[in-house]
């Protein structure tokens, strides 16, 4: 037999409301998100849409013909492409291993972009003495030096982050005293280093000349231009790891509003529950039919004497008398125990086969 199993209790009921409310809520946030999608992701992200990322200068770079990559492996443990542009933008917690990995891509012939809070300390000791970082900057910068990265380039906003008071061995092309970008040179490779990452940023992308500069940033036309994600926290995970944590919110809720679905809505399968035995007849209905068959029998009084003896026994027993006790004082006896008349006289030995009932319903009456 087959029954459906329903919460039952408050207890289950408010977890099954609360988890269904989760859920609702979810979901309505991704439907909004989708259809109004707001800002979001950290500062200096590629991947980040808010004023201070940077997917608007990934998507230019993508328009122009470049290749853009997202890093989300360590810069120790990836293995960088020294024929692509590599952009480390706003890395406060670069490691002594990350900072030597920078160096020996510059060294090798890379390409590096590199903006932000002291840039020229991320390269190590690849640079030799490295630019000197300030926290003050004016808020527009012109080119000092004819370089491919500022051609074109006449006037660049910035947001006063800051610049570089003293070049060391690199070379200014941005603005001076404080230089907002310097240039320098290691191995074969060359690193462009900003003081402030705010011109590459969603918020100033289209100001001034901006935007040249940024394509200028990435090398010649067609050069892979590859962002390291992994210093603004982003991992190298896959599958469900990967998404948003709302999506990953959003899952939870909808797994647990399932599972609780399902045992809401669960079938108990196992063996068809037994059916009821057929009850057993009424003791007179067995009796009166046993004497019938007696009565059928060629020699009754044979079949009848052992239920005669079983119920005279009973009689003897429940009124306390003498084995030997004679036929009167057994009739005596049985009539007093409840016995009817004729079930009390074919206890006799004596008696009639004819009373083969009458024995039947002596002897049921005597083990109620």
């Amino acid at each position: 037999m087959i029954r459906r199993r329903l919460p039952s209790g408050a207890a289950a009921r408010w977890l099954l409301a609360i988890v269904a409310l989760v859920l609702a809520l979810n979901v309505a946030a991704l439907i909004d998100s989708a259809l109004r999608p707001e800002p979001s992701g950290q500062t200096g992200s590629a991947y980040a849409t808010q004023p201070r990322g940077t997917a608007a200068w990934a998507e230019l770079l993508k328009r122009s013909g470049h290749a853009v990559r997202y890093l989300r492996e360590p810069l120790a443990d990836a293995r960088l492409d020294s024929h692509a542009t590599l952009v480390v933008l706003e890395a406060h917690d670069l490691g002594d291993a990350d900072r030597r990995a920078l160096g020996r891509f510059v060294a090798d012939g890379g390409r590096l972009v590199a903006a932000g809070s002291d840039p020229g300390s991320w390269l190590g000791d690849a640079l030799g003495p490295p630019p000197h970082w300030t926290s003050s900057a004016p808020l527009h910068a012109a080119p000092v030096a004819p370089l491919p990265e500022t051609a074109g380039v006449r006037s660049i906003a910035t947001s006063g982050a800051g610049g570089f008071d003293d070049p060391g061995a690199a070379l200014p092309a941005l603005g001076s005293k404080p230089a907002l970008m310097v240039v320098a040179s290691a191995g074969s490779g060359r690193a462009l280093l900003l003081g402030d990452s705010g011109p590459l940023q969603n918020r100033l992308l289209a100001r001034a000349d901006n935007a040249a500069l940024a394509l200028a940033l990435a090398g010649s036309e067609g050069r892979p231009v590859t962002f390291v994600e992994s210093v603004h926290g982003f991992g190298a995970q896959t599958g469900l790891a990967a998404l948003p944590a709302r999506w990953q919110v959003a899952l939870i809720g909808l797994a647990l509003a399932a599972l609780l679905w399902l045992l809401a809505r669960a079938r108990r399968f196992g063996p068809p529950e037994r059916a009821l035995a057929a009850a057993a007849p009424a003791r007179r209905e067995h009796v009166e039919a046993l004497a019938l068959s007696l009565r059928r029998a060629r020699e009754p009084k044979v079949a009848l004497e052992p239920v005669r003896a079983a119920a005279r026994a009973q009689v003897i027993r429940r009124a306390g008398l003498a084995s030997s006790a004679d036929e009167g004082a057994v009739r005596e006896a049985a009539l007093r125990l409840g016995l009817q008349e004729d079930e009390a006289a074919a206890l006799a030995d004596d008696s009639d086969e004819h009373e083969a009932l009458a024995v039947g319903r002596a002897l049921a009456k005597g083990r109620r």
